[in-house]
């Protein structure tokens, strides 16, 4: 099938050229480079190629363009009606998305474009294209991602908001001369986490492996006011680095009446050594445990998160030292630009 143009005057062929660099809709702009490309004797088969359509688009509105001129070329949707994605409908996809499957009666635990379509014509009696559930799902925001795997508190609901509780008075009310810290440990490891990197069509990226696994551990300390973040480093996982921490920060606040160090339920933060410099310190660091499996409420998690996304993830460093540098590096770089924006708040 071939598409066959009278050839048209040249004061047709300037109104044309003239209205495509005028066009600012996209779809219309589509059509203008459709007709332009055929008059200019390419192929429909080469006008497809060159726009990246399909060529039946190219038959389409070349067919309205040879019956109808440049009015062929509007778009007809304009007074199809009310769009069947209006408001109310943008509001009940965002509550379908927020929820799963399951709850609609459904067995598969994800949704998928198509499975959307079928529940909200339940729900709406509308029933629309793949495509515009595609268009849909932008316009409200929505994206594809990974959920975050949770554990419940076995301790039961309400002692995990009764902990919190107790928390976050004790953050609200805290006096100006005591001090409170999110405290935490993060392992780092010389092979490296895999995470998502972008690439270009066709490419699959490497990440060279040492093949044998080495770590290192930081334990740290998240100032609640300032944000100010203190560290310690060591090969092991165990009561003494939690212990070099506590004594890190009693030796940064001299002059803090009572330390509160918020933590988990790690191991190492109730040992008998851990109990035992606690005692020494004589009531002046106290540690206030948070509930069980709950890492969100611990905010220092977060900067273990950015430093896995800056340094550690899909990082093709041959050696530990070379490693834990980068990581040193990221940690004071984040100090320096945490202590200079407080001195631009200041001034």
């Amino acid at each position: 099938m071939s598409v066959i143009f009278p050839r048209p005057r040249w004061s047709v062929k300037e109104r044309l050229y003239r209205h495509l660099r005028l066009c600012s809709d996209p779809g219309m702009k589509i059509r203008y480079l459709i007709i332009v490309n055929l008059i200019a004797g390419r192929s429909p088969q080469k006008t497809a190629a060159v726009l990246a359509i399909h060529r039946a688009t190219v038959y389409r509105v070349a067919a309205r363009f040879r019956d109808q001129g440049e009015l062929g070329l509007f778009d007809r949707r304009q007074n199809n009606g009310p769009t069947k994605v209006d408001r109310c409908y943008r509001e009940v996809l965002e509550k379908t998305v927020r929820s799963n499957p399951q709850v609609y009666g459904w067995s598969r635990p994800t949704w998928t474009r198509e499975l959307l379509v079928l529940a909200m014509r339940r729900q709406t009696g509308v029933r629309i294209a793949v495509g515009t559930m595609s268009r849909a799902l932008r316009r409200i925001g929505v994206r594809r991602g990974r959920p975050r795997p949770t554990v419940g508190c076995p301790d039961g609901e309400n002692p995990k908001r009764w902990r919190l509780y107790k928390i976050r008075r004790l953050l609200r009310e805290l006096p100006a001369d005591e001090v409170a810290v999110y405290a935490d440990e993060v392992d780092i490891h010389l092979n490296p986490k895999i995470g998502w990197d972008w690439m270009a069509k066709g490419q699959q990226k490497e990440v060279r492996t040492p093949g044998k696994n080495h770590k290192r551990y930081l334990a740290g300390a998240l100032d609640a006011r300032s944000g100010e973040l203190l560290w310690v480093s060591a090969a092991k996982k165990d009561s003494w680095l939690f212990i070099r921490l506590l004594v890190k920060l009693w030796k940064r606040y001299p002059d803090a009446k009572v330390i509160h160090d918020i933590v988990d339920n790690y191991i190492i933060h109730d040992s008998e050594w851990t109990r035992c410099a606690l005692r020494c310190a004589g009531g002046r660091i106290k540690l206030h445990p948070l509930p069980t499996y709950s890492p969100k409420h611990n905010k220092i998690e977060r900067v273990w998160e950015d430093l896995h996304a800056n340094v550690t993830r899909n990082h093709r460093c041959r050696t530990m030292d070379r490693l834990m540098r980068r990581v040193y590096y990221y940690l004071h770089r984040r100090l320096r630009l945490l202590r200079r924006r407080c001195q631009e708040a200041a001034a």
